[in-house]
């Protein structure tokens, strides 16, 4: 993610009364008697999911998938491969044994469309037809099992310094239309080069975009998209382009993202007020989701009445949303699916729960914010066998973290004694009120989640919190009108340190159920250098700081992206991090070890491997950013990095990186 991250401080967070109650929190593991009992009775599963996301005909049929030893019991997941050191090159560093290749950039085209100019005087229209900037979340969706398939990945936004050859300068409506169209999603076709389709050495092989592809496409901020659910036509979404309020004109700032058994891609819009300049006096819904003035810097509005919220006040409520995709019918309409919420979607985790409903697990990301469910309300075949999108007909919960290491999920509908007199819409346009008034637990920024399919446990990372414990103490008004990220709540179990520079891991489990109201919860790590007393870390391992994507991967290794923002990267608080990393971690002993660290200035963010474990699917966001977050210098592109192409290229782009193994195994044995 970007634009939010929280300012320098100290860490004052080794109060030994703090360690007290984590030590007493890491012990209540026994909660559970029926499914997870301990950390190490973690079964695993994991390539049943993702073949789930995907039709019959893609699915794996042979026997690559199955993770079984000689007694035919499944195998524990291992962590066999060689830590690589911090590092502050401009260069992606990996494992000995593995490689990494860039697989497409931005400007790249996603099929047989224009090539990139390094000198970035693509046209609006050409950027259309191109691979988007800062690419986000990441799946891969099978055509021929883990040799050839659907990349669907996030373009979450732009720096407007770098994309245009002179900058944010002489802005222009075409300017405004190129920087809407590097926005969105990007979808490529992807295979394995060498050889035929069945031909077994292409399990060695490295990939290719295929160009032409039927499939290609790109989403953008110009894309046109329906409105659906519950709040579709409110009046609140109606505005004068679109006066039923069931059309919208493209998806913005999309972070991370979740896919469905049916086969679909969830992207999350998330910093979408960033856009928006209201110059008048805010509203309490205006203020609670961050819409001013100032925005991000962004110069749209001065060439788009719909950015301007004092010209057009309902545009900002049309965007927040999950967005739904179907990367296999490339004509289709994309879906905002309102019966989720709305609010900062850092990403929407799809788990079908064994009575067949899905759950959609979803953080909001800034500081002080909440972690979501949604349940549908039928199982998702039989709402489909009737005509209903399973995303359109549910509940949607916020969470509440108690002391004691249990937790509830607290319903956001009108039947709430704490949502007295708010409606359905009420509640899912200004889903952050409606979770203020109901008594959720306030959140060190909740990003990435993720889940342990066989054992009923979610993990998600919290990335950090500066204003965690400072004074004057706060907390979010209840009636939903505090402005966004500017509580001061004091620490509590769930969130145990006071100014949480380096943020934590948490993971909730069920006894019998994805659906049940009621679960319990532990800490998996407190980030920081686990050398440093001072930081209170209780990682087993390398160290790291600002958790952020988080991936369990079909033998159930945890893989976690870290977001140091490019103002503290290896300095202040992160001095001797070095740049930007993706470590794996294993679920029961915790044992943590750098697999890949990135180029300057960039966050690692996005991970996804294939069916069988042989490729993995990683982002490359931002490099090159500047540390004051003012856009890109265009007279000096390259001043922090040159990342991909190095002397040969005009400026830095962000990737999608493939990392195969040398010799053909699977990433991380």
């Amino acid at each position: 993610m970007k634009n939010i991250d929280d300012d320098n401080g100290c860490n004052t967070s080794v109060n030994e009364h703090f360690q007290d109650v984590l030590n007493a929190r890491l012990s209540r593991r026994g909660f559970l008697t029926g499914g997870l009992v301990t950390a190490a009775a973690v079964s695993l599963g994991g390539v049943e999911a993702l073949l789930k996301a995907v039709p019959a005909s893609a699915q794996e049929t042979d026997g690559e998938a199955k993770e079984t030893d000689e007694q035919g019991e499944r195998r524990r997941p291992v962590l066999e491969f060689e830590s690589v050191p911090v590092s502050s090159a401009d260069t992606v560093v990996v494992p000995k044994g593995y490689t990494a290749e860039v697989l497409i950039a931005w400007g790249d085209p996603v099929s047989n469309g224009p090539a990139f100019k390094q000198d970035a005087s693509n046209t609006a229209d050409e950027q259309a037809h191109q691979w988007g900037m800062h690419n986000d979340g990441v799946v891969y969706f099978p055509i021929l099992k883990s040799q050839r398939g659907l990349i669907v990945q996030n373009n979450e936004y732009t720096d407007d310094g770098l994309l245009f050859a002179d900058g944010v300068n002489n802005w222009t409506l075409e300017k405004t239309k190129k920087s809407l169209n590097a926005h969105g999603v990007s979808i490529i076709e992807v295979t394995k080069r060498s050889g035929f389709p069945r031909d077994g050495k292409r399990r060695r092989g490295n990939w290719d975009v295929v160009r032409p592809s039927p499939f290609a496409r790109r989403i953008t901020g110009m894309t046109q998209i329906e409105i659906g659910g519950p709040a579709a036509g409110d009046a609140r979404l109606r505005t004068i382009d679109d006066p039923t309020g069931t059309r919208v004109l493209g998806t913005l700032n999309n972070c991370a993202m979740g896919f469905t058994p049916w086969g679909t891609y969830l992207a999350c819009e998330e910093n979408f007020n960033g856009y928006f300049r209201k110059n008048g006096p805010q509203t309490n819904l205006e203020k609670r989701y961050g819409i001013n003035a100032t925005g991000f810097g962004y110069l749209w509005h001065t060439t788009d009445t719909r950015f301007q919220v004092d010209a057009e006040p309902n545009e900002p409520n049309r965007f927040g949303w999950v967005v739904e995709i179907n990367p296999f019918r490339p004509h289709s309409t994309p879906v905002k699916r309102t019966a989720l919420g709305r609010l900062k979607h850092e990403g929407a985790w799809v788990q079908e729960a064994r009575n067949g409903r899905v759950v959609v697990y979803m953080g909001d990301d800034e500081r002080n914010e909440y972690i979501y469910r949604y349940v549908s309300n039928m199982p998702w075949r039989e709402a489909r066998r009737q005509g209903v999108n399973p995303l359109d007909d549910g509940i949607l919960y916020v969470a509440k973290f108690h002391a004691d290491g249990t937790g509830e999920w607290l319903p956001l509908t009108p039947d709430n004694p704490k949502l007295a007199g708010w409606s359905l819409n009420d509640i899912l346009i200004n889903t952050r009120g409606a979770a203020d008034a109901a008594g959720a637990t306030m959140m060190d920024r909740p990003e990435w989640i993720d889940t342990f399919p066989k054992d009923l446990t979610a993990i998600a990372t919290l990335t950090n919190n500066n204003r965690r414990g400072s004074t004057p103490p706060s907390v979010n008004n209840p009636e939903g009108s505090t402005a966004a990220g500017s509580a001061r709540p004091p620490v509590d179990a769930a969130n145990p340190r006071a100014i949480n520079n380096y943020g934590h891991i948490i993971r909730w489990f069920y006894r019998q159920d994805w659906t049940e109201s009621t679960f319990g919860w532990d800490i998996f790590a407190l980030c920081g250098d686990p050398e440093n007393p001072v930081h209170g870390s209780t990682i087993f391992g390398d160290k790291y700081g600002s958790p952020d994507g988080i991936y369990v991967d079909p033998s159930g290794l945890i893989w976690i992206q870290t977001d140091v923002s490019t103002s503290t990267i290896n300095s202040g608080n992160y001095t001797g991090f070095g740049n930007n990393v993706m470590l794996a971690a294993h679920p029961e002993t915790r044992e943590t070890r750098r697999f890949l660290v990135g180029p300057n200035q960039c966050e690692i963010t996005g991970v996804f491997m294939t069916p069988d474990r042989r490729t993995m699917f990683v982002g490359i966001q931002h490099p090159g950013e500047r540390p004051d977050d003012l856009p890109g210098d265009p007279a000096n592109p390259k001043q922090f990095s040159s990342w991909p192409d190095g002397e040969s290229g005009g400026r830095p782009r962000s990737a999608c990186l493939v990392i195969t193994k040398d010799d053909g195994g699977k990433i991380g044995s």
